[in-house]
């Protein structure tokens, strides 16, 4: 087995999931009755990495067991399943094959982070790592450009129709997937590895990898911004600065914010959904005051469309399902296909106790990253590499405010697959000079 799995050199998979999952549209092979969500190419790339994870744990179980964000993990995962019987068996809220399926794509997530906890221990694997990142982002930009103004088909599962694997073309004035099944999850994706781009670029030497990592960055704005998720904006201007604060390159974050608002100026659509929101904030303080000095309700109603619906809708749905059983909640599935909220979904669907689980695998990570963080002020790619995580997985905490984030696919693979990195490379002491 070992010499089988040598053989493998497990470091190409990791490449492979990092360039497939990103950029692979998700066109469906088979519908899974009762629901719309489909068995894709990806699901067989995950299932032959899960078993090669299998042969790597009998080998090397011990770093697993030792690990304290496996260890979280795996008692999410059981807090998880015992939701999901509940929710079959007890309260009855969920088809029982959906909600099963649910439940094996968070495992089918964690994969990659426990492939990269075992197999990551070499130093040269994070400038391969990054420069296949570097090429994700500038296909998925000119797939992006093909898209806005040739009219290259969109690959989208944002409702049942689309998700049979129907082939659209960009809407002027819409939001831009690329490669993904939504622009939240690009815009997710960006917040990911953008500031990988920013920490690396002081670990490069030559010009033309600097150069590179240059368009990466403008790359990366550009569907950022196409995207137009208005809180993504905001988690990737936190992720950056965090990064570069690491570094303490101060100037740079400067730099980054304004080269950000000089995109986000030439966006007429993002203006304007930034404009209507703040339109509405102060028409329903307006409107709070009249309604009081004339004891009448204003009858000129402003509103914007994804807030409204977050309020008025999804999260009052999420609370519904806690209320019905705060303890483990009513299942994956149980209340529907979005939340906007993360951590809403959690409390509705998995309880108090599946939150704190998955709040306690955050807090673990956000543990090893104070604990870890190395002090050399020499930057290395390993020092670019933690310094760049460390602003993602704050932006993408507080994406999460607002997205789905963790339950997305593409998202989620790549997400996990970094943490593993990461992870790993503290359990290997690579920081050890």
């Amino acid at each position: 087995m070992q010499k089988l799995l040598k053989r493998l050199n497990i470091h190409y998979l990791i490449i492979i999931l990092f360039i497939v999952i990103p950029l692979y549209p998700k066109f469906p092979l088979f519908n899974v009755p009762g629901t719309y969500v489909s068995i894709r190419l990806e699901d067989f790339l995950m299932l032959i990495s899960f078993f090669i994870l299998v042969g790597l744990a009998l080998l090397k179980y011990k770093i697993i067991l030792k690990n304290e964000v496996s260890k979280s993990i795996v008692l999410f995962l059981a807090a998880a399943i015992v939701s999901v019987l509940s929710a079959i068996f007890v309260t009855k809220t969920v088809e029982p094959h959906i909600s099963i399926l649910h439940y094996l794509r968070r495992i089918e997530y964690f994969v990659p982070f426990f492939i990269a906890l075992v197999t990551v221990h070499k130093n040269y694997n994070l400038k391969v790592y990054a420069t296949c990142l570097l090429m994700v982002v500038i296909y998925a930009f000119v797939y992006g450009v093909l898209q806005k103004y040739f009219n290259l088909p969109i690959v989208t599962t944002q409702n049942q129709e689309y998700s049979k694997g129907v082939a659209l073309t960009y809407t002027p004035g819409g939001h831009l997937n690329s490669t993904f099944a939504g622009h939240y999850d690009l815009a997710s994706f960006i917040i990911l590895v953008a500031p990988i781009f920013y920490t690396s670029f002081w670990v490069f030497k030559n010009r033309i990898s600097k150069i590179a990592l240059c368009l990466g960055i403008l790359a990366s704005l550009w569907l950022l911004v196409n995207s137009v998720s208005r809180i993504s904006i905001v988690s990737y201007l936190v992720a950056v600065s965090i990064s570069l604060a690491f570094l303490k390159k101060y100037k740079a974050i400067v730099i980054a914010i304004l080269i950000s608002i000089i995109f986000i100026a030439f966006s007429s659509n993002l203006i304007e959904r930034y404009s209507r929101i703040i339109e509405v904030t102060f028409s329903k303080v307006g409107s709070s005051f009249v309604a009081r000095a004339s004891e009448e309700k204003n009858e000129n109603v402003f509103e914007d469309r994804s807030t409204s619906i977050r309020l008025n809708v999804e999260w009052p749905r999420a609370m519904r399902a806690f209320s019905k059983n705060p303890l483990v909640g009513t299942g994956f599935s149980s209340i529907t296909l979005a939340t906007d909220n993360d951590y809403l979904r959690l409390l509705g669907e998995l309880g108090v106790v599946g939150f704190l689980a998955f709040l306690g695998i955050l807090i673990s990570l956000g543990r090893a990253l104070i604990r870890y963080f190395p002090k050399n002020r020499n930057i290395g790619m390993k020092e670019a590499w933690v310094a760049g995580y460390s602003g993602s997985f704050v932006g993408v905490c507080l994406n999460a405010f607002f997205i789905d984030i963790f339950e997305s696919s593409k998202f989620a693979i790549v997400f996990w697959l970094f943490t593993g990195i990461f992870i790993s490379m503290r359990s290997r002491k690579l920081f050890k000079k």
